[in-house]
Order: C-alpha cells, then sequence, then structure tokens
C-alpha cells in the first residue's frame, strides 16, 4: 500500500491516510441510516468489512477494552498489507504482528505509532520488536495525544487541528504534522491531519442490536474514533434490547449509525482488562511473552491459540474456560 508521500528517502516522514474530509464524507453518507439488525458473528464481520490494504484502528486503550476477538479474526484469516494506529496499542500490536514473518504473509505494513512493541510494566513483545525491527514497516511517529487529536479532527469533520505539543521534539521531525502560525495571535502551532481509519474495531460493555453502544469508564479516544472510521465492527460483552437503550439515552456513546456490525463476544477483552467486569490475565500475557522468546516454541503457541482454534470461545476454553474467566472477575469486583 503506497504512502501519501514517500519515506523511501527516509526524509519526509510518510501520511498514510488522507485527511480529505470531503472524501471520508462520501464514505458517511453511503452508510446506512436505518434502524438494522446488525448482530452478527465475528468471522462474518471481519470477512465482510476488513479489506487487504485497509487502515484499522482499535478501541480502548493499553491492556484496557482490547478488541481481542476481532483482531484473532484478522489474524486467522490472514489480512495483507494492512495499516494501524497505534494509540497505546499494546496486546493488540502484539497479536497483529503474528501475522508477520511467521510463515503467513505480511498482516501489517504500515504503523502510526506513539505506543507499540511494550505492555506496560509488563515487558516488551520479543516477535512484536523482530517484526518493528525488521525493515518491513513503515513508521511515522506522534505521540497518544497527537492522534486523539488526529481523530478529534475527523470526528469534526475538519481536515486537521492545531496543538500545542510536540514542537521542538524528535516526535515531531518524525511524524507527518506541520508548523503553522495562528492567524488570530501569531503564535506558533503544529497542525496535525484528521485521520479516518478504513475500518475500526472496539469492544464495548452493551450495545444493542442497531449498534447503539455503552462504555463504562474511561472511553480514551473511541468516542472520536467511532465517528471517524469509515466501517465500524462493534463487539460487546453483552447485547441488551433497543427498550433498554432508550430508557437512558444519556448512557449511549457511540451512536447505531456510525455502527456496520454487532458481535456479541462475553469477555471479549480477555487476556485485557475490561473495566468493572474482569481483570486482565496476567498469567496469559506473560505466556506469550515467553513463547515469543523462541520462534518454534512460538509458532506452536500461535497454532494452538489463534490459527487451531475455531473462534473466540475455543480461545477462551484453551486459556482456562470459565473458572478462569469466573476467577478474573472476583479479582476485577473484589481485589
Amino acid at each position: 500500500m503506497a504512502e501519501l508521500n514517500d519515506s523511501s528517502n527516509g526524509f519526509e516522514p510518510p501520511l498514510f491516510q488522507s485527511p480529505d474530509c470531503d472524501a471520508a464524507r462520501q464514505a458517511f453518507r453511503n452508510k446506512p441510516k436505518g434502524l438494522i439488525d446488525k448482530v452478527t458473528t465475528v468471522a462474518d464481520a471481519v470477512s465482510r468489512l476488513v479489506d487487504d490494504g485497509d487502515y484499522l484502528g482499535t478501541g480502548g486503550f493499553g491492556g484496557d477494552r482490547i478488541p481481542t476477538a476481532v483482531l484473532h479474526e484478522i489474524v486467522r484469516q490472514r489480512k495483507q498489507n494492512l495499516g494501524l494506529a497505534g494509540h497505546t496499542t499494546t496486546h493488540d500490536f502484539q497479536i497483529l504482528c503474528a501475522g508477520n514473518q511467521t510463515g503467513r504473509g505480511q498482516l501489517l505494513d504500515r504503523v502510526d505509532i506513539a505506543y507499540i512493541v511494550g505492555l506496560e510494566a509488563r515487558g516488551l513483545s520479543p516477535h512484536a520488536r523482530r517484526v518493528a525491527q525488521s525493515g518491513e514497516l513503515t513508521f511515522c511517529e506522534w505521540t497518544n495525544y497527537a492522534l486523539a487529536v488526529r481523530l478529534k479532527a475527523a470526528a469534526m469533520g475538519v481536515p486537521f487541528l492545531p496543538m500545542r505539543s510536540m514542537a521542538g521534539t524528535d516526535t515531531f521531525e518524525h511524524s507527518a504534522a506541520e508548523k503553522v502560525v495562528c492567524p488570530f495571535t501569531g503564535i506558533d502551532l503544529v497542525a496535525v491531519p484528521a485521520l479516518f481509519p478504513d475500518v475500526a474495531t472496539i469492544h464495548v460493555h452493551e450495545a444493542d442490536c442497531y449498534g447503539n453502544c455503552r462504555i463504562r469508564g474511561t472511553s480514551v479516544a473511541d468516542i472520536d474514533q467511532a465517528r471517524a472510521a469509515k466501517k465500524l465492527i462493534i463487539t460487546c460483552e453483552r447485547l441488551i434490547p433497543n427498550d433498554e437503550i432508550r430508557s437512558d439515552p444519556t448512557l449511549t456513546l457511540i451512536p447505531y449509525y456510525c455502527v456496520d456490525a454487532v458481535c456479541e463476544v462475553p469477555y471479549g477483552s480477555f487476556p485485557g482488562n475490561m473495566p468493572y467486569e474482569y481483570f486482565s490475565d496476567e498469567d496469559h500475557l506473560k505466556a506469550w511473552l515467553t513463547a515469543e522468546q523462541d520462534e518454534a516454541t512460538y509458532h506452536a503457541f500461535l497454532e494452538e491459540h489463534i490459527f487451531g482454534v475455531s473462534d473466540f470461545g475455543e480461545y477462551l476454553d484453551r486459556c482456562g474456560g470459565l473458572r478462569r474467566l469466573q476467577e478474573l472477575r472476583r479479582q476485577e469486583l473484589f481485589p
């Protein structure tokens, strides 16, 4: 997938997605606005809505509210040449890197990075590091805040937003941001381009069949990402009736008209944390990191947990099933 500007000489940071808000508006205009039942399986949603070459955005932040089921399915279906918004995508990036350098093509080829490879206090992902250092990916650097502002610009329908951040840093030099002068005050600002993902996936607490979504706890940039993405796959802990949504519409953070598919996936953030639902499975995350240290062991691990299972439910069974999930719920609710 060609970048919008050439970075092959090592001097011009790449801009992977066009910030043209009028072009994006055409994609949004074509989305159905009626109350349509959008409930489907994860396998169907990924097959229909994630195309080779797409630029992907993922919801949550760090280890919280990871859309794990969709990420596994993207890897299992061997999608190729995707871009990624690395907005503190820790386990997300680790999962997607399973589609690179494992004899299964090249899932990722370009990444806007703010925070990847590291799993916070858990350590660095050896395989994600191998992929990042392989030279087969093109990177553009940002801060987490800058990526959030880029999604905000897209949600607002403007091609860029100014901010007072990143100027004078190496991150700015390796980004596709530009310096601008405020026409009202004359002060120097940084302009960041709108980010319109081709497809995004967000895991939420509750959704109805039409795609109205509720999130408990921090929403990070997901409210803007839902409005910025041209296609949106929602996974939820629970499907709830539309009457429940209507009983308190103030709780709806993502409205139905942003959503293209709804998949009910209990424990869908595993092994990540789901606020007020279950804690992260630190043992399983450690097992990922340990397996990645040896490539043969890692390939066997992937076969057992992703390629050798039919769906996310079977993956959960192999990770301890209901007994383990209930323990993680107790850890979250009664720490």
